[in-house]
């Protein structure tokens, strides 16, 4: 085991193996799963409670952490702290274009991507929690996607649990990916309108780039065309609280004469390639999947009927948290899943992701923050939940976006609420 010191925090790694598919533990192949346990240096050999962080995503690794501050900073005055890179991405047997292009064919490479869901992490976590740290019970901290995969902990594994906290990710217990996409295309509409309200100068400055990547083949670094569709999907970052100033000073910089610029060319590349995590883009709409049903593309059939967001609309839209199938032949570290994701958008059944009378059951204390003004989870979708899971106090605020777990305050205030219910662990 690896241990190591980083500023204010003492780290422990841990590596375990288990099965690919967990309905088959004997017969299925094996692959990894890592995870990072941090503490108080001070406090190390304390017998401190876990809270295991549930990184938002799909397919996100744990964070890298350099200091401690923010969430794990607040959380290490009372926890360890573990941090575990979700099957498929960091060190966790991590899915690429080499591994997809590796299976004999499309039909072998989705059912391989199948087992990279809510319901597969819950059963890493839990074999995580009885082979490395004795079986205790621990509380879990999920961000966005995170919160989905709470909620499937909740469903299926609560004994391991002691409570429960969620920032953005209440997702809905009856997963409907077109209902998602339904409400939040409205509300990525508004962001934009927020966005040109505060540099309306950029308007007639995006309409511009537009206009050039319509009227000829513009390549990105990597070799990839840019089209307009994919400078449209930058608007992904509109729901982050600095995101409208980072897309302002990316606009700023667009031109370089006629021509657009190698530094807007280069960030664009970096932004939309997916190259740090191809399983955002690859398990977006499957993890809504649940029990009958296929996805079938969900967000561009929602798209086809909005006209405004059109490439040749202007203003120009951009999108949000939306893959379409043209992502997987024009993005290259995308192309390798092409014809896996096909398969999987078109999966007539998944496996079923929450018990809806265990919820309503539930005795684990949990609280949730519900931005009221999230761009990726509906706060309507989220509440409708909320009344659903039993023992669940949700804090509604519109004083921050999607990435307030950031902030020094929203998990404190979460802790606060457990705390007041008698639940989770007390100042040490």
């Amino acid at each position: 085991m690896t241990t190591y010191t980083i500023p204010g925090m003492h780290v422990r790694e841990h590596e375990i193996s288990v099965p690919l598919d967990w309905s088959d533990p004997d017969g299925s192949e094996r692959i990894s799963v890592f995870a990072r346990e941090l503490v108080d240096p001070v406090r190390r050999d304390e017998d401190l409670p876990c809270l295991v962080f549930l990184q938002g995503g799909p397919g996100g690794k744990s964070p890298r952490p350099i200091d401690a501050k923010g969430w794990i900073g607040q959380a290490l005055k009372t926890y360890r702290v573990v941090l575990l890179d979700q099957r498929g991405t960091g060190r966790s047997t991590p899915v690429d274009g080499r591994r997809m292009e590796s299976f004999d064919t499309a039909g072998e490479a989705a059912d391989y991507l199948a087992h990279f869901r809510a319901d597969s992490i819950v059963a890493d976590a839990e074999h995580l929690r009885k082979t490395v740290f004795g079986g205790v019970k621990w509380s879990t901290l999920g961000q966005s996607f995170g919160g989905f995969i709470t909620l499937a902990y909740l469903s299926r594994a609560p004994e391991g649990l002691t409570a429960c906290y969620v920032t953005g990710g209440l997702a809905s217990v009856e997963p409907d990916a077109s209902e998602v996409y339904r409400r939040t295309y409205p509300r990525v509409e508004a962001k934009n309108r927020e966005y040109y309200r505060r540099y309306p100068h950029d308007e007639q400055r995006v309409a511009a780039i537009a206009d050039r990547l319509a009227a000829g083949e513009v390549r990105l670094p990597d070799g990839d065309l840019l089209t307009v569709r994919r400078l449209q999907s930058l608007g992904i970052d509109f729901g982050m609280k600095p995101g409208y100033e980072r897309m302002h000073w990316l606009v700023d910089e667009a031109f370089s004469g006629d021509e657009l610029s190698e530094t807007f060319l280069s960030q664009v590349m970096v932004r939309s390639s997916y190259s740090d995590g191809p399983l955002f883009a690859v398990l977006q709409e499957a993890c809504y999947g649940s029990g009958e049903g296929a996805t079938g593309w969900a967000a561009e059939r929602e798209r086809s009927a909005r006209p405004q967001f059109a490439e040749t609309a202007r203003p120009l839209l951009f999108t949000g948290e939306m893959m379409y199938p043209w992502m997987f032949e024009e993005i290259r570290v995308l192309r390798p899943f092409r014809a896996a994701v096909e398969l999987l958008a078109s999966r007539p059944r998944w496996s079923s992701l929450y018990d809806l009378d265990r919820l309503a059951a539930n005795e684990v204390p949990v609280a949730a923050a519900v931005y009221y003004d999230d761009m990726y989870v509906d706060s309507g979708l989220q509440l409708e939940t909320a009344a659903r899971v039993g023992n669940l106090q949700a804090w509604v605020t519109n004083e921050y976006e999607h990435d307030g777990i950031g902030s020094d305050r929203v998990f404190t205030h979460l802790l606060d609420l457990v705390r007041s219910t008698g639940g989770g662990v007390r100042p040490g």
